[in-house]
């Protein structure tokens, strides 16, 4: 039956008599004639030419093409394959009568009435038309494609079809050569045959028919967005800018870029999108030049500064032999110097040693809260055997930490208990280089604007028009229903579109203007008198947010709704991220920071939590290690109670797509908006509905509003709890950081041994574009590509995102 993978699937979940069923539709539907037999009827035409019974012989290849297009599309995969074997050549008779029929059809410029004749009757039954579809049915074969991408003159007869009066049958041609452009090789073909045509049809320059057609079709869309589509693919799928720029150039001297622009305020959304997706991709070369220009400026300027820098250079080394000697003698000073203050500290221990328990306790009495800060043990150096490098990490000083889970470790006592030897041996220094910053190209695309002052400005006035074509209303109910607070005629789309047409003071002054010089209103367009109208409601701002707020209320609620779920995992996150005392030690990773960093930079008392981001980008000596791994080993040898500490933190990614001050944004917002509600009321209690509105919806929103406050207090707790600040540490920060964290320690446990890490490819544009034509190919691949290209399946675009 020549299905795709999927329906194969789908159908050997049938029983057998379901099965039954399906092959004998099949058969009844298939056309019985084999291949051969199609061949010979349009065989029988080309040769016999025009002649006697010409008429009859077209009447019957007519029917003859329709049914080889059905056979080819629907007839299991031999038949195909049998129509184009080497004993049928179906693919060359198909190429000779496309030709015959295209001839024909374009001799009615240069040759006589009996060819007008003949060019007429072809036309009349679409064999043309017929020709491209039952090509379209080959080349959705692997086999078939192949064959057509091997003919001699195939794609170049499929271009010359361009030549007829049929915009249906154009645009099945645009569409064909679009998908071809989109393969290996296919655009250089494209390329060639377009050259064919210009040749053949006498063109002045390339593609100007094509044009020609684009500009005069405009009655037809889908031949307009065809075309378009065509130009976008024929034009940006091309890997060599150079050769971009030059068609692009082409279509411009063909007027395409003035076409474009009248074709701004078209109604077909399809070819709005193929419009925009080319003048997205345009290359502004001008912009291109500066920023080439700007680039040689700053590469003559970074010559200079290494200039500069190696006279410095020569300065500083002859400077560095005067200083070795300054140095050794300051170097002895100080060394008496330690010598001397040592001896005045136990000098003056020995007469305060007796009092200082005394001294503690009466300070803790004091300053009941001070127990926290006294905690904190001062950081010894560490010494280490080799130069290691730096965590590069966001330290928490001694001030920073009290009450936080920091004074609760002591990362001392973890490095007492490890052979740091060989962490060192991993993780000692070498010479790396740097990445190199590659800067990107902007492509600007101007855009231009009109405006012209009348009552109601010309823009202003079509989008009213718009507005009230949807509300459907008159304009007196309209103003009737805002006044009564009419919910059932004013729904609130409409309403928010409504409110952008409330009266400026300008427009306010023209139509006060109009009223004063006693000019008739009906003398005004029907969006002008809907304005006049619309100003004379009273406080009729107030009025429009009043309705817009009721109207959305509901929604608003059911959105907030989350609120009260995120307050309880909030709870549970409060009582699993505060960890239990044992569990404390997977923070070892400050006892590492230390070691590192200490000799250079002193020990930190703790660190912000997104330098646990750095385990990974720190690297040992050979590249094959990371540091989280080598933490996670240390954990599975030496901590083994700590390995799935993770478990009870299952909230952590929902957690993170909270936006807290979103959601406290929005309940503020309905605070705002019922306050403006309860300031209407209290001016209309005689109001039925503000009355309803008041007593249904005020406890409701009082309960969102709580749970909001609960919320927003267990974040802060927690995030307090690890030094971090929950003004500028939101939910979508700091959760993915711990998040981030436990799905790379998951893999790590994993690992068998400790290979090096793999890195994250850097996504380049063209060399996507390049794979873009390069892997997909239908050569390469699958029966029925061809088709999902030209119908665009999922995975497959026919116009391009901007490139850089």
């Amino acid at each position: 039956m020549n299905l795709p993978p999927d329906k194969v699937k789908l159908l050997c979940q049938y029983d057998n008599e379901k099965k039954w069923e399906l092959v004998c539709d099949q058969e009844r539907f298939q056309v019985k004639n084999p291949p051969s037999a199609y061949i010979q009827k349009l065989k029988s035409v080309l040769e016999q030419g025009g002649g006697r019974k010409f008429k009859r012989r077209v009447q019957e290849s007519t029917q003859v093409l329709r049914e080889l297009e059905i056979s080819l599309r629907t007839n299991h995969i031999g038949w195909a394959e049998e129509f184009l074997n080497e004993e049928n050549k179906g693919l060359d008779t198909l190429v000779d009568y496309l030709s015959f029929a295209q001839r024909a059809v374009t001799y009615v410029h240069t040759h006589t009435l009996k060819a007008l004749r003949y060019s007429r009757l072809l036309s009349q039954k679409n064999h043309l038309h017929l020709c491209i579809m039952c090509l379209r049915a080959i080349m959705n074969y692997q086999l078939g494609f192949n064959q057509v991408m091997d003919h001699p003159s195939c794609v170049n007869e499929i271009t010359l079809s361009l030549n007829n009066k049929s915009a249906r049958t154009k645009a099945l041609v645009l569409e064909l050569l679009a998908a071809v452009c989109l393969v290996q090789g296919g655009h250089k073909m494209i390329i060639a045959a377009f050259n064919n045509f210009k040749e053949v049809c006498g063109e002045k320059d390339r593609f100007e028919k094509l044009m020609e057609y684009f500009t005069n079709e405009d009655n037809n869309i889908d031949f307009m967005v065809a075309c378009m589509q065509f130009i976008n693919i024929i034009v940006h799928s091309v890997e060599n800018m150079n050769f971009r720029v030059y068609l692009q150039y082409e279509f411009t001297q063909l007027g395409l870029d003035s076409y474009l622009e009248k074709l701004n305020d078209t109604e077909s959304e399809r070819l709005q999108v193929q419009i925009q997706a080319y003048l997205d991709n345009v290359f502004d070369v001008g912009a291109m030049l500066e920023d080439a220009e700007a680039k040689n400026t700053i590469i003559e300027h970074l010559e200079e500064l290494q200039e500069q820098n190696t006279q410095l250079n020569t300065r500083l080394q002859q400077c560095e032999s005067e200083a070795v000697e300054k140095t050794s003698e300051l170097e002895k000073q100080l060394t008496q110097s330690r010598k001397e203050v040592e001896l005045l500290k136990v000098a003056q221990f020995a007469k305060t040693h007796t009092h200082t328990h005394t001294h503690t306790h009466l300070l803790l009495l004091l300053f009941p809260g001070c127990e926290a800060f006294m905690c904190v043990k001062s950081k010894k150096p560490i010494k280490t055997k080799y130069r290691m490098p730096l965590l590069n990490w966001q330290a928490l000083m001694e001030e920073q930490v009290a009450g936080t889970v920091f004074t609760e470790l002591d990362d001392e006592s973890v490095l007492g208990e490890l052979n740091m030897d060989v962490f060192e041996e991993l993780f000692k220094t070498k010479a790396q280089s740097a990445p190199v910053n590659v800067g990107t190209l902007k492509v600007k695309v101007a855009h231009k604007t009109s405006s012209k002052i009348t009552l109601l400005e010309p823009n202003r006035a079509k989008n009213l028009a718009i507005t009230l074509r949807k509300g459907g209303m008159s304009t007196a109910q309209i103003c009737t229903a805002i006044q009564t607070f009419n919910l059932d005629l004013l729904k609130s789309d409409f309403l928010e579109l409504l409110e952008r047409f409330i009266p400026s003071d300008y427009e306010l002054r023209l139509i006060e203007n109009y009223e004063r010089e006693g000019r008739a209103l009906l003398e005004l367009s029907e969006e002008d008198r809907f304005m006049v109208a619309f100003s004379k409601i009273p406080c009729l701002p107030q009025r429009i947010s009043t309705l817009t707020f009721m109207g959305n209320f509901s929604e608003s609620i059911q959105l907030l709704k989350p609120v009260s779920i995120y307050v309880r995992r909030m709870h549970i996150l409060e009582l699993n991220i505060k960890l239990k005392s044992d569990e404390k030690k997977i923070l070892i990773i400050l006892a590492f920071g230390n070691y590192m960093n200490s000799e250079k930079r002193g020990s930190a008392y703790g660190f912000r939590l997104q330098s646990l981001d750095l385990l990974l980008d720190m690297k040992s000596t050979d590249r094959k290690l990371t540091l989280l791994h080598f933490i996670v080993s240390i954990i599975q040898e030496k901590y083994p109670q700590l390995q799935n500490f993770h478990t009870e933190l299952h909230c952590l990614d929902k957690a993170a797509l909270v936006s807290l001050d979103s959601i406290l944004a929005d309940v503020r917002s309905l605070e705002k908006g019922m306050d403006v509600v309860r300031k209407e009321f209290l001016q209309q209690k005689d109001s039925a509905v503000l009355t309803n509105f008041m007593s249904n919806n005020g406890s409701l929103l009082d309960s969102v509003v709580k749970d909001s406050k609960t919320a927003e207090e267990v974040y802060h707790s927690v995030v307090e709890y690890f030094g971090e600040n929950p003004k500028s540490t939101p939910p979508s920060v700091f959760f993915p950081v711990f998040a981030r964290f436990i799905k790379a320690y998951k893999v790590m446990k994993l690992l068998p041994s400790m290979p090096s890490m793999p890195r994250v490819p850097q996504v380049d544009l063209i060399a996507e574009l390049k794979h873009r034509q390069m892997k997909p190919l239908v050569r390469e691949g699958k029966d029925g590509a061809i088709e999902d290209i030209i119908t665009g399946q999922p995975g497959v675009t026919l116009y391009r995102k901007p490139l850089p």
